[in-house]
């Protein structure tokens, strides 16, 4: 159960309601799987990272209130440290966690609520998933919480680490069917970031085929290659056909 005071949670609600018409209006963004997303009890939500966009993006997707990371210096930084203080962001040093991050956070988890983690460490700097870092994964051992498998795809065309602004462009968000804590509790901590890390992978997949996404990638490779050679020529390159995900 929350903490928290009222205003504060109405706040957050603000807020998400916010990020929602935004993100409809200036993104297209399209959240799939929502009913995979636990109703209750602690939550450990483990996602790819593709921008900044990434935490509002996966928070407005659901109804439940979820935590966030960020980097201790962050909260001293004008506005914007005001913002996630309010938003009671869990302070975390830069090369990780840091005992306090780790406490706070299965403080949270074990009193059932939802926290968000991005195993990459940082942003993509291409778009793909890079392999996960060890260690996130104690948290939902020792929180006894579930593991949600999020993906994101178009974030990373819409705000890559090499431009200062965001541009727009369509941003989808996909929640895979969570690993419930009994079979986290069974798997070892390789065995378990395998599996957290496939389960991902798989949510990306699902993005990917959509044809917003398959049709741009195939628009992109006829225009590299038509520089190189032939225009407009895809010699022995195959068809792909995207179909709208559920």
């Amino acid at each position: 159960m929350s903490e928290r005071p009222l205003w504060n949670d109405l706040w957050y609600g603000f807020l998400r309601a916010g990020c929602r018409l935004a993100a409809v209006l200036g993104y297209r963004v399209r959240h799939t799987g929502v009913l995979n997303i636990p109703r209750e009890g602690g939550v450990l939500v483990v996602s790819n990272h593709q921008s900044h966009l990434d935490p509002p993006l996966i928070g407005m997707g659901g109804n439940r209130r979820m935590n966030y990371l960020a980097r201790r210096t962050l909260f001293g930084f004008g506005p914007f440290g005001w913002l996630i203080n309010s938003l009671d962001a869990i302070p975390i040093d830069r090369e990780g966690l840091g005992l306090a991050g780790i406490k706070e956070s299965l403080k949270r988890l074990r009193r059932g609520e939802m926290v968000v983690v991005f195993p990459e460490g940082t942003r993509t700097p291409d778009g793909a998933i890079h392999p996960f870092r060890p260690g996130f994964t104690t948290l939902a051992v020792r929180g006894k919480a579930a593991i949600l498998p999020v993906a994101i795809e178009g974030a990373y065309a819409a705000w890559p680490r090499r431009r200062r602004l965001p541009g727009l462009g369509p941003t989808h968000v996909h929640y895979g069917p969570p690993i419930l804590p009994d079979l986290v509790a069974k798997l070892d901590e390789r065995a378990l970031l395998r599996e957290v890390e496939r389960r991902v992978r798989a949510c990306h997949a699902v993005l990917r085929r959509h044809p917003v996404f398959s049709e741009k990638r195939r628009a992109t490779e006829a225009s590299q290659l038509s520089g190189g050679g032939a225009p407009g020529i895809l010699p022995g390159s195959p068809v792909v056909r995207g179909k709208p995900h559920a």
